[in-house]
């Protein structure tokens, strides 16, 4: 094979995780050449709704996938957490890369952490997982919806919209980010589960056996352990992108994976959680069994209920 296109979204972080796997890329594979194709998408254009209304994170990936199926491009580089766990006839989750930092941040221009925020500040995200998770902690902070790539929502919190900010701190660390505000606070696993698949980079690519030959030299064993766990657990659950759900699974150095999950309303009212540890040999189906216990404490009602809640 001598060409591959990357089919991407025109943000500055996509870009950056394109060119990233674009760099490793042409470092594994001598002479092949690796062009990106940029690609518009929906969800780039409709920023005035929250997401959960227009169809979650699914909306960032259609036409990427489109472009793919029509023979434009081979492969697509995504955040994970962002990858439906059902993939369209023709495409394929090839590889998972080794994942950056898996936590949730806290950004703010004059609060150090969660715990410093004063009654009833106004803190920014579009996530209904970490809406749930912010508000059990904190009932008394506002929650507002916060759209846009990274460089908008952290204007936003610079103008004074937003008191503090929830993002990934995959994202922050990816482009350098971490001088752009005053406090950057990473939360821990404790405070606050991420989303399925968070810090890792899913490559998505089309059925052709010597692309998914290419692409899977991408892949990082523990990243597919941790990440399966979490992707079955929402599988499971029918969850998509756009209801309030945490999992997290770590190889720990120990050799004992530890996962963490949370499930329960956009207002933090009610949560179903769980933390479990395994050994590395017991990971088979894990995720299945944890979303099958939460199903039988109640958690897919729970999460019709916040479907409601989210769309009201």
């Amino acid at each position: 094979m001598k060409k591959i296109v990357i089919a991407t979204r025109g943000s500055k972080l996509a870009l950056w995780q394109s060119e990233h796997i674009k760099s490793v890329l042409e470092e594994q594979n001598p002479g092949l050449e690796v062009e990106l194709k940029i690609v518009i998408t929906s969800g780039d254009k409709i920023l005035d709704v929250p997401l959960a209304k227009i169809g979650g994170k699914g909306l960032f990936l259609k036409e990427i996938e489109e472009t793919m199926l029509r023979g434009e491009a081979q492969i697509a580089v995504h955040s994970l957490k962002d990858v439906p766990t059902e993939m369209p006839d023709g495409l394929t989750l090839a590889a998972i890369t080794a994942r950056e930092d898996v936590r949730d941040a806290l950004l703010s221009e004059k609060y150090a952490n969660i715990d410093a925020l004063p009654e009833g500040a106004v803190v920014g995200t579009s996530s209904l997982r970490r809406r749930m998770q912010i508000l059990s902690l904190r009932p008394d902070l506002v929650i507002r919806d916060l759209r846009g790539n990274v460089d908008t929502r952290i204007r936003k919190l610079k103008e004074g919209e937003y008191d503090a900010i929830i993002l990934a701190s995959a994202g922050i660390n990816r482009l350098g980010l971490l001088d752009a505000v005053e406090h950057v606070y990473p939360i821990s696993l404790d405070e606050m589960v991420p989303a399925m698949g968070q810090g890792a980079l899913g490559i998505e690519a089309v059925d052709d056996p010597e692309v998914l030959q290419i692409a899977r030299r991408l892949n990082d064993e523990y990243s597919e352990i941790e990440t399966t766990i979490e992707r079955e657990f929402v599988d499971t659950l029918q969850g998509g992108c756009q209801v309030p759900i945490g999992i997290n699974s770590t190889v720990m150095e120990n050799g004992k994976v530890l996962t963490r999950a949370i499930v329960g309303l956009p207002d933090g009212t009610e949560v179903l959680e769980e933390v479990l540890e395994t050994g590395r040999n017991e990971t088979e189906g894990l995720g299945r069994s944890m979303a099958q216990a939460f199903i039988g404490r109640g958690a897919r009602e729970l999460l019709r209920r916040a479907e409601e809640m989210a769309f009201k």
